[in-house]
């Protein structure tokens, strides 16, 4: 018979070896046969159809949804969706839900370093995106950001890359969040792009979109 300590041993070793059950995976990109995913809040990964990370599977992939096994179930899911591994979100988090316009786009109020913006929900920007207005209202020093540049539909502009104090959505509040000034781009509302929303569990529920901040 094998000992008590031989027994424990072998507990432990597999509890360190099984992988944790995944409990968040949203997709933040589609390509054919493969997905951008974030689990458990972690870095964003690409996965390719039959790979397997973090406890979650990417079974298929297309241009239009990604369908995932988690926890054993499949989910079919679309760019800006997430889904949780229990039936609901864990109590406890905040949660922003937006409703979309006429054209589909989820347009929304919120504040950067407390100055009120009109935010654009754009899951294809990189940053928090502004035009000169906007980054003056907030009290945005783009001058001392990091000088690059941008190719827009008007050509190649001047950008400032800089750090937003505090970006509020709802009772969502992001801290030192990654943005851009754009210098001769007058844009009419804040792009509210992944350095905010890759931070959150974005899901689709019906028409609606459900921003869950992470803890």
């Amino acid at each position: 018979m094998r000992s008590k300590a031989a027994n424990v041993t072998a507990i432990i070793v597999a509890l360190l070896t099984c992988p944790a059950a995944a409990q968040e995976v949203s997709v933040l990109a589609l390509f054919e046969g493969k997905a951008l995913l974030v689990v458990d809040g972690g870095k964003p990964r690409t996965v390719r159809a039959g790979e397997t990370y973090a406890g979650v599977k990417l079974i298929s992939a297309n241009s239009e949804e990604a369908v995932v096994s988690v926890n054993g179930k499949r989910q079919r899911l679309r760019i800006g969706e997430g889904v949780y591994g229990t039936a609901s979100a864990p109590s406890g988090h905040l949660t922003v839900t937006l409703a979309p316009d006429q054209s589909g786009h989820f347009i929304t109020t919120g504040t950067i370093n407390g100055a009120s913006m009109n935010f654009l929900v754009d899951t294809g920007a990189t940053m928090v995106s502004m035009g000169l207005e906007d980054a003056r209202r907030a009290g945005v020093n783009y001058l001392d950001g990091t000088l690059g540049q941008s190719q827009t539909a008007n050509g190649v502009t001047p950008v400032y890359k800089v750090k937003l104090g505090s970006v509020k959505l709802g009772d969502i509040t992001l801290n030192d969040v990654d943005g851009v000034v754009h210098e001769n781009s007058s844009l009419p509302v804040v792009l509210l792009g992944m350095s905010f929303l890759g931070q959150l569990e974005m899901r689709r529920e019906g028409k609606s979109l459900t921003l869950t901040k992470r803890y």
